[in-house]
């Protein structure tokens, strides 16, 4: 058997042994190290002495020193710590709350956890075995299809390898030798447009077919609302911002409020308050950032480029006319020193021009046996000294347009900056219109029991939310690397779940031991991964199936 015949078995051996339910680590190296052995195979020398062996250590000692690798663990330790710190339980019941009003709200609020989950953790597994063990059973419950409870929680766990940060992705970058923060870049759009996707097919399917995600019960569908919340509304309004922004103002009466055990207090209507407005604040904040970022962070980028560029260019084009300056006076005649003006007339020359000397009639005659001017060798022109007012278009007729081009430069002086992007100002206003439009929207129906819900959905949801957008901003910005940004998120884990209440020792301990788990698992799939392909190109595998892909003759977007 050729060896290229021996790579397309590997090829197929992994597909079948994998599908047998064998570790996928363990099933690429063995099979690596097993057709390696044959590739290596020398009658001649001992067994052990087969340089397969030798394979399997770079290959190890490779991974091990891979400092891309080093975000892996950091990353799993912070998924870890806020799923053992039972944060999602009431993420998954406020989001719920939040979405009632949609068809199909259980599958809609478990598509959007697993989307959140997805990119706390970056794994797959560890988001379809929690959204099992939340969301699986009030599905069922709820009369959902079987088809669409299972679809929406495996469908949703994939996105933890899409949506930054991801562990595949790390691997990926560390196996392909690309940079991390560009794939995570590049991933951002896809894997949120994926999770859109999703939640259009849900709900499109449930408007088609209501049999498949029956209603809720009324009573599911309430929030319990605080008694001094109902008193505040009978005081004042029913619409808790207006009542909220009276009682700060004028808190007579809402002072005197005293429920359950609980006195109203000043400090209280303005928290409450502040609760109230975080909507508001929220997107105030994104509209701001995107601004600063498009005009401001950009352009201060481009100009920073720009000043380094023509930092470059002037010692450069210092440098050009040094040695043109030296170059002068063996490119032919050259003026006389302290002649910058171009060529000068002679102290004695009147004004109507050069003066022949005495004696000479016809002109300027040239010495005996000079038919002209001779220059010395390897001077083809006569070239221009610094300083001399030409013209480029003659320096170009003469033949010095390099010289000349050397000499000019760019005369900018200020750094260029980039236009903003094209209609960037007209979808920009078009998206504050319908955002105040829907704030106006939200706020005319705001409750009691939405207060409620918003309150359950800032204490659970807007953590993990700041928290992404800390490490992926940090990332994306360039201010620090994604192991750095991996560090950040682990301790900001461990800071939401003592917040919470939810950190102890035990809980602690199990999630340092799965994450030890975890990172052990991609490792070993990385030195699998990597002996494998090495031992597949080795045969020949490689390099047949890649003209057989050339050969189809495809572009890119026909091959993907």
């Amino acid at each position: 058997m050729s060896d290229p015949a021996l790579g397309l078995t590997m090829l197929a051996l992994i597909v079948v042994v994998i599908m047998m339910g064998f570790p996928t680590a363990f099933t690429l190296m063995g099979l690596g190290m097993a057709f390696g052995f044959t590739a290596f195979y020398d009658p001649s020398q001992p067994w052990l002495d087969n340089k397969i062996f030798n394979l399997m250590v770079q290959r190890t000692f490779g991974a091990m020193t891979n400092d891309t690798l080093l975000s892996i663990p950091l990353f799993v330790l912070m998924g870890y710590v806020m799923e053992r710190g039972a944060l999602v339980d009431k993420m998954f019941h406020s989001v719920q709350l939040a979405f009632r009003r949609l068809p199909g709200s259980l599958a809609v609020a478990t598509l959007v956890i697993c989307t959140f989950w997805g990119i706390a953790s970056g794994l797959v597994g560890a988001v379809v075995v929690l959204m099992g063990v939340i969301a699986m059973r009030p599905m069922l419950n709820a009369g959902y299809d079987t088809r669409l409870a299972a679809g929406v929680i495996t469908a949703g766990g994939t996105l933890g390898i899409l949506i930054p940060p991801s562990v595949m992705i790390i691997v990926y970058a560390a196996v392909a030798g690309q940079s991390v923060v560009k794939l995570y870049a590049a991933a951002m759009f896809p894997g949120f447009f994926l999770a859109f996707l999703y939640l259009v097919y849900v709900i499109g399917w449930v408007l088609i077919d209501p049999k498949v995600a029956p209603k809720l019960p009324e009573e599911k569908l309430r929030a319990p609302v605080s008694p001094w919340l109902q008193a505040l509304g009978q005081q004042y309004s029913p619409r808790i911002l207006p009542a909220l922004i009276s009682a700060v103002l004028r808190p007579q009466r809402a002072l005197q409020i005293q429920v359950a055990e609980l006195r109203v207090t000043w400090w209280l209507l303005v928290k409450s308050l502040a609760m109230s407005l975080v909507p508001l604040i929220s997107l105030l904040v994104t509209l701001a950032s995107v601004w600063w970022f498009v005009v401001i962070h950009s352009q201060a980028e481009n100009n920073a480029a720009d000043a380094a560029k023509a930092a470059i260019s002037q010692p450069a084009q210092a440098d050009s006319n040094t040695t043109l300056k030296e170059a002068a006076p063996q490119g032919g005649v050259s003026e006389p020193p302290g002649a910058s003006g171009g060529v000068q007339e002679p102290p004695s020359a009147s004004s109507n021009g050069v003066q022949e000397p005495p004696g000479a009639s016809n002109g300027v005659q040239e010495p005996p046996g000079a038919d002209s001017v001779k220059e010395p060798p390897g001077a083809n022109d006569v070239q221009l000294p610094p300083g001399a007012e030409t013209d480029t278009k003659k320096a170009e007729a003469d033949g010095d347009a390099p010289m000349q081009a050397l000499g000019d430069g760019d005369n900018s002086e200020a750094p260029r900056t980039e236009p903003v992007p094209e209609n960037f100002y007209i979808g920009f206003y078009i998206s504050c219109v319908l955002s105040v439009l829907l704030l106006v929207w939200y706020y005319k129906g705001f409750d009691g029991e939405q207060f409620e819900i918003l309150d359950m959905l800032v204490k659970s949801v807007m953590p993990l939310g700041i928290l992404t957008v800390v490490v992926l901003g940090v990332i994306l910005l360039g201010i620090t690397t994604a192991t750095e940004s991996a560090a950040v998120g682990a301790a900001g884990a461990f800071v939401m779940a003592w917040a919470s209440g939810s950190l102890n020792f035990q809980r602690t301990k199990e999630a340092v031991f799965l994450t030890a788990k975890t990172t052990s698992m991609v490792c070993w799939l990385f030195v699998g991964s990597a002996l494998f392909s090495a031992v597949f190109a080795i045969l020949g595998g490689q390099r047949l199936v890649e003209e057989w892909v050339m050969a189809m003759n495809l572009s890119p977007i026909q091959f993907m």
